[in-house]
C-alpha cells in the first residue's frame, strides 16, 4: 500500500522526506511529484513502507501534524482513476 502525504512545503526533499518516515519503519520509496511545464514541486508526495503496521504507525503519528510550518495530511493513497 502506498501513503499520500498532502500539504507538504516546497521545500521538502525526498530525503527530508524519507527520513521523517524512517522513524516508523522501512521506507521502500518516495516519490515528490513535479510539475510537468514548470518543474515546480506539487505540495504532495507518496511513501511506500514495508509493511501496513508501518504505514499505519506513520499515518497515526504525522496526519495533522506540522513540519516545515504546514499542517500534513497524511493517508492511505486512493488508487487513482484512469477514467477520468
Amino acid at each position: 500500500m502506498t501513503i499520500y502525504v498532502g500539504n507538504l512545503s516546497f521545500q521538502a526533499e525526498v530525503d527530508d522526506i524519507r527520513e521523517v518516515f524512517s522513524e516508523y519503519g522501512k521506507v521502500s520509496r518516495v516519490s515528490l511529484p513535479t510539475d510537468r511545464e514548470t518543474g515546480r514541486k506539487r505540495g504532495f508526495a507518496f511513501v511506500d513502507m514495508e509493511s501496513d503496521a508501518e504505514e499505519d504507525a506513520a499515518i497515526a503519528e504525522l496526519d495533522g501534524a506540522e513540519w516545515l510550518g504546514r499542517e500534513l495530511k497524511v493517508n492511505k493513497a486512493k488508487p487513482r482513476d484512469r477514467n477520468g
